[in-house]
């Protein structure tokens, strides 16, 4: 013989080796989850504190939960007009982007037509283009057709941003399709329209829902569409109403705290609401390209 047999790792140490690894793992998923769930925990409990306990310590508990905070930032702030506007912005934004970016991904993934590749990457300068970009040209160009000042400057600038990214995210999804299933389909007797809303859209639905919410969280933080193309005070959104109402009582942290919780609840609900989808949806693309 030549010199001796390597020894092979024993099946303990491939044992050892992944209990450290899993360890490893849930320390750093912990780490992120408390740097995650930490500042939004401390704003939320500073809503309930006065301004001496404030000053006592921010990662301290209130003495006394207080609820009046919450109360006059709703009132004062006048949070009841600015959730309406964000829920009559948001939805139709949602709903609508939802549709579009269903039909243009099916479209870019499973049909062929003149200049699609063209097509696409303008759809891809829409995702990669920043606000500031665009912003000004967007604000006299809404001027010029009259919608300046309406409901309208905040919800198409939406749709179409989000558009964007639900073309690129749809198409990748049927793209990732079985080739299959459309050709049964279609074998069937299905046109394409048919194909799309019966056969690949229930197929779908992790990726279409994971959509949404992103539209839904995206539409309701959105402040800088609202800020310039909105100068209504009937008309302003949730986060421009919060930025508005912190400029007049700076001094006033709990009350400050209370406003942007109340701000930040509904992305927080939504988001548990669809949790579930939301990483079905993120993972399917990988897991039908396995």
């Amino acid at each position: 013989m030549n010199g001796s047999a390597k020894a092979s790792p024993s099946p303990v140490y491939f044992r050892l080796l992944n209990a450290v690894s899993n360890v490893v793992i849930y320390v750093l998923l912990l780490a992120f989850l408390v740097f995650t769930v930490v500042p939004f925990v401390t704003i939320a409990m500073a809503g309930f504190k006065t301004p001496v306990e404030l000053v006592g310590g921010a990662f301290t508990l209130p003495k006394q939960w207080l609820f009046t905070n919450y109360v006059n930032a709703w009132k004062q702030a006048h949070f009841d007009w600015y959730f309406r506007n964000s829920v009559i912005v948001a939805l139709p934004v949602v709903v609508i982007s939802t549709v579009l970016s269903i039909m243009s991904g099916y479209a870019f993934a499973l049909m062929k037509f003149d200049l699609s590749k063209v097509l696409f990457a303008i759809f891809l300068l829409g995702i990669m283009a920043p606000q500031e970009a665009y912003i000004i040209p967007l604000y006299y160009l809404l001027v010029d057709m009259g919608l300046n000042d309406t409901y309208f400057a905040m919800i198409l600038p939406q749709i179409a941003m989000s558009v964007c990214f639900g073309t690129f995210w749809m198409r990748g999804f049927f793209a990732a399709l079985p080739g299959d299933l459309v050709d049964a389909a279609r074998v069937d007797g299905c046109n394409p329209w048919q194909v799309l809303w019966s056969v690949l859209v229930p197929n779908a639905w992790a990726a279409v829902s994971t959509m949404c919410v992103l539209f839904f969280i995206w539409t309701w933080n959105d402040f800088m569409i609202a800020l310039v193309n909105v100068s209504s005070d009937a008309l302003r959104t949730l986060p421009l109403g919060l930025a508005f109402f912190q400029g007049r009582h700076t001094a006033n942290v709990p009350l400050v705290s209370a406003g942007a919780t109340i701000v930040a609840l509904p992305n927080i609900v939504v988001y548990l609401l669809f949790q579930r989808q939301f990483t079905r949806g993120v993972t399917s693309g990988t897991l039908h390209g396995q």
